[in-house]
């Protein structure tokens, strides 16, 4: 595949081209799981891939807990889906104590002090309640549990790989912001009928069908690093997959390396081939998008480097122009929660853009503007 290819079957495989999902949790449920320690641009990365779902319809999911906002996989925060948590919970909870295990020892968690945590957790989000962390904090220290700081987020994070705290509805801070809540781990996801747990073997199949049916081509070391799993799980993954769902998806070599890829697009039926040129697509992408974080190995792709500590004043976040990065950009919300709110959007283009280009970068803002329902003005700053 030449790079023009591999980026053109990543951008509809992840649904960034049509057809796109329904609804915002179709959209999860094709990408598995979804970076989101920044909520604000997490709910757009989830929107954007959908045929026009908006903040308030991601923020709704998430607050009926049909989307849950956890610490998985590397691990970070994701969104996942309510359906898929319980089995990649169960595959990722090992890897993730064991990737956590030094600062566990440096803030005391052992597992006696886990275990006292887990139970005054438990018990504080009990009967439906959903509580912020501080408010976590304060049932800890009044239980004599140092709770500060580190020692208090790992203390939370434990919670939560452990099965025993999730996200519940989030809650508008009094500046307008929504702030994190937790609920109880089998209130929000298992309710009155525990799903099934398929096995160790059944989750590594699904993983790897879902992963490489998204995110392909890709290879074994980028699903290794995205999941946390070993690279050797992810092949047992890849094998699993093929007897239980034979086909569903190949290996294509190219690049010097071996790539994993639904089986359409390795034989020659990327979306667009043999047809005219699609108009030029500009993309605003926050700078953990799947489209970036889906890869290691293979990230170089798109042509830039992200997620990466913006210098001076520079926005954090990827402009991408046929799927090339192509800028950055960042979004501030002015007079927020008033009749007269507004986005501002800065945008710096690495050149300056043809009257086509800029069409194209019109669409993307009046795009924005209808995921956050309110008017878009583009701050022209640099080129």
């Amino acid at each position: 595949m030449e790079p023009h290819e591999v980026l053109r079957t990543r951008l509809a495989g992840q649904q960034l081209r049509e057809p796109r999902a329904a609804t915002a949790e179709d959209a999860l449920k094709n990408l598995l799981a979804v970076q989101a320690q920044e909520f604000p641009y997490a709910r757009w990365s989830v929107a954007q891939r959908t045929t026009g779902a908006t903040a308030d319809d991601v923020e709704q999911a998430v607050a009926n807990g049909r989307i849950l906002r956890t610490h998985i996989l590397r691990p970070t925060w994701h969104f996942v889906h309510r359906d898929d948590l319980p089995w990649l919970r169960a595959l990722s909870a090992p890897r993730l104590h064991q990737a956590n295990g030094g600062t566990y020892r440096r803030t005391g968690i052992d597992d006696a002090a886990a275990s006292r945590s887990a139970g005054v957790l438990a018990e504080a989000v009990s009967g439906g309640a959903h509580l912020t962390r501080e408010q976590l904090a304060v049932r800890l220290q009044g239980a004599g549990i140092p709770a500060k700081g580190l020692a208090l987020a790992y203390l939370i994070m434990h919670a939560e790989i452990s099965g025993v705290l999730v996200s519940g509805a989030p809650v508008r801070s009094p500046g307008g912001s929504l702030r994190q809540t937790y609920a109880a781990f089998d209130e929000r996801v298992a309710g009155a009928a525990p799903p099934a747990v398929p096995s160790r073997e059944e989750s590594l199949a699904a993983l790897a069908l879902r992963y490489f049916g998204s995110r392909g081509p890709a290879t074994v070391r980028d699903c290794a690093d995205w999941s946390g799993l070993t690279m050797t799980d992810v092949r047992k993954g890849l094998a699993l997959a093929d007897e239980i769902d034979p086909g569903a998806v190949v290996a294509a070599s190219f690049d010097s390396a071996e790539f994993h890829l639904r089986p359409t697009e390795a034989v020659g039926e990327a979306p667009g081939r043999g047809e005219n040129p699609e108009q030029p697509q500009i993309d605003l992408v926050q700078c953990y998008d799947e489209y970036i974080m889906g890869y290691s190995v293979s990230r170089h792709y798109f042509g830039g480097t992200a997620p990466a500590y913006p210098f001076g004043d520079n926005p954090m976040h990827v402009v991408l122009l046929d799927g090339v990065m192509a800028g950055s950009w960042r979004h501030s919300l002015v007079r927020r929660g008033s009749a007269a709110q507004r986005c501002e959007l800065d945008i710096r283009l690495s050149r300056p853009l043809g009257q086509e280009l800029e069409n194209a970068l019109e669409v993307a803002v009046a795009r924005y503007g209808d995921f956050l329902g309110m008017p878009v003005v583009r701050v022209r700053v640099g080129t």
